[in-house]
């Protein structure tokens, strides 16, 4: 899955080539792929790297500055998508632009909530019924109601890893 989402950002342009970690730098962590359906693992770490670009420690890539890291992870979120999209799945697709908004809302407005959003959506990916919880995060500030989603479709284990690695990736 990593050498994947290397190659094709090298091929797609020499400036996200130049954005790589030296291979033995790359972190090879799967943090929310785990939770999904496994047809979607490399759409959805994709887009997740791109989140990453943007608001943590990519694991993949080290951006020069703050222009290219916003193109390196507008184009990984796209090219995620892309990714799933092929595979048929309207609803999965529906469902990740929905968190790529809810987790950009939460960020600008300083509230946290991003991990459970990111666990319930993979989680639940493509299968609905977020909605109510995503209102409670966009609205109210709450992400409780997303967490619950994730550990009741997930388990407790699956979705603490997620959490625990997220965490240590966007501190």
């Amino acid at each position: 899955m990593w050498g994947t989402i290397a190659r094709e950002a090298a091929a797609e342009s020499a400036l996200w080539a130049g954005c790589l970690r030296p291979d033995a730098e790359r972190v090879r962590l799967a943090v929310f792929s785990p939770l999904a359906p496994a047809r979607h693992a490399l759409g959805l770490e994709t887009i997740y790297e791109g989140y990453l670009v943007h608001y943590g420690r990519p694991r993949l890539f080290a951006p020069p500055d703050e222009d290219l890291a916003l193109l390196l992870g507008d184009y990984l979120y796209a090219h995620g998508l892309v990714r799933i999209a092929a595979t048929g799945d309207v609803a999965a697709v529906a469902d990740l632009a929905e968190l790529i908004s809810l987790c950009a809302q939460a960020r600008a407005e300083g509230r946290a909530g991003d991990g459970p959003a990111w666990a319930a959506t993979a989680a639940l990916l493509g299968r609905g019924g977020l909605e109510a919880a995503r209102d409670g995060l966009r609205l109210r500030g709450e992400p409780a109601a997303l967490e619950q989603a994730a550990r009741e479709a997930a388990g407790d284990e699956a979705v603490d890893a997620a959490l625990a690695a997220h965490a240590s990736l966007v501190g």
